[in-house]
């Protein structure tokens, strides 16, 4: 359970309220039992995301002040580019205010109706984006990903009998990409490996497929990949984050997380004629193609962080070995999450630690409101309810992992604020028996996490 020292000193500080567990009663009933509805300024340690909730450094203050503000030619797009291309390594760049707006770019382009995606498990926008635009997606992650308990060094890498099974079924025309994911989200935050995108690509060329990757914790998982890959450990960060997007054809990205800003993103292509049509689309939905829906400060931030996060490897030993931490105190007292720790966040397993409540209740949806109640902290469900219902037969997909996230923003949170949060979990798991399962009052047709309500079943 050693911790490792911030690689930083703080200079700026932002008061925080404890309020009382009376309160949080009433704040959690009023918002639906959802945590996504809660106030913030009525929440003490917020862990519902680290998309946006990074502290930027003084070079990226800074970096605002520099901020070129012309509609067209930006310096500071042509900044992040550069940036972008020294980075990650592909030659064309499309700013966007964030990544979901690159998935939806990529997805109208490239997805037609009766289409297949297969990826290392679903993101929720992602898929959402391939439906609806005609596609399908379709799961092609190792067995072991969903399995909590499995301690695979490698969760998020692909089945590449998954993809061959796929193939065979609806051939390669109907499949217009691979969706390929570092740190996968949904299976709590779990790398791919270098011999496994070896693999990939492999089969990829055999077939004339394109691997396009989501690229938004690419820095976290290279940071894996050098502590358990072998022939890695003498690598840089930024070496294996170029290697890794060397086997890939083009990305979206949330400079959000790894980028260590609090709004941005991109779409990167080798592919001329792709990025000449996503120039297209950017100016549709987005602006320009050399702002993309952020101001020239935007970008600015967002080349420094992106700089910044493989500067050198200190930072990203410090970000990762923090979630392991947290997860080490939570390991020691018996609470159950997924293991290997991930890059961003740690996932309790809700069906582990609610046994009693059907996840027809959603347990995870549950357990997540009360930890907020029992410590003021905020996390957030990827499970029965993040997934959905199937359009055909209108019932929950009811997904084998069944996850609580507490994600820890980026160079926000000290060592005795996860010491706090994980003694909190701590005394819900021991009075786990009380907590009591949800059903909808609110249910959205899309995304339902975001806004659904619900209340308490018994």
């Amino acid at each position: 359970m050693k911790y490792v020292p911030e690689p930083f000193r703080i200079k700026t500080v932002e008061p925080i309220k404890m309020t009382t567990r009376e309160f949080r009663q009433d704040a959690i009933r009023e918002a639906g039992y959802n945590t996504f509805l809660l106030k913030s300024e009525d929440v003490y340690i917020d862990l519902l995301t680290d998309s946006g909730t990074n502290a930027m450094s003084d070079a990226q203050w800074a970096a605002l002040q520099l901020g070129d503000e012309a509609y067209a030619g930006s310096r500071n797009f042509y900044d992040l580019e550069r940036t972008i291309q020294e980075v990650y390594g592909y030659k064309h760049v499309v700013p966007t205010h964030q990544g979901r707006a690159a998935e939806h770019i990529m997805s109208r382009l490239l997805i037609k109706p009766g289409d297949f995606v297969p990826g290392n498990m679903y993101f929720t926008t992602t898929r959402l984006h391939q439906e609806l635009a005609g596609g399908t997606f379709n799961d092609a992650i190792i067995d072991e990903a969903h399995d909590p308990s499995c301690t695979h060094p490698f969760k998020g890498n692909f089945d590449v009998k998954k993809l061959q099974a796929l193939v065979d079924k609806v051939g390669p025309k109907r499949i217009p990409y691979i969706s390929a994911a570092t740190c996968v989200n949904m299976a709590g935050g779990q790398p791919i490996s270098i011999a496994n995108l070896h693999e990939l690509r492999a089969f990829a060329d055999k077939h004339g497929l394109k691997i396009m990757l989501d690229n938004t914790r690419t820095v976290e998982n290279a940071y894996f990949i050098q502590k358990r890959e072998a022939g890695f450990a003498n690598k840089s960060v930024k070496q294996i984050v170029r290697e890794i997007c060397s086997f890939t054809d083009g990305c979206t990205s949330s400079a959000k997380k790894d980028g260590l800003v609090n709004i941005g993103g991109f779409l990167a292509t080798n592919d001329e004629d792709f990025f000449v049509a996503s120039k297209e689309q950017v100016v549709i939905y987005e602006g320009l193609h050399t702002y993309g829906g952020l101001a020239g400060r935007d970008m600015a931030a967002m080349a420094q962080g992106i700089r910044e996060s493989v500067a050198n490897d200190d930072y990203i030993k410090y970000r990762v070995e923090q979630v392991n931490f947290f997860g080490d105190l939570l390991s020691a007292a018996g609470v159950p999450h997924v293991v290997p720790h991930g890059g961003h966040a740690i996932f309790l397993d809700a069906r582990a630690f609610l046994p009693h409540i059907d996840q027809e209740q959603f347990p995870a949806q549950a357990l997540a409101a009360e930890i907020y109640v029992e410590t003021g902290v905020r996390a957030m469900e990827r499970g029965n309810v993040s997934a959905g219902r199937n359009k055909e037969t209108g019932q929950n997909y009811r997904p084998k992992l069944e996850l609580v996230r507490l994600t820890i923003p980026r160079r926000v949170y000290t060592q005795s604020h996860l010491e706090y949060a994980a003694e909190g979990i701590i005394n819900v798991f021991q009075k786990r028996d009380c907590v009591k399962g949800l059903r909808f009052t609110f249910e959205p047709s899309a995304l339902r996490f975001f806004q659904a309500r619900f209340e308490t079943v018994g």
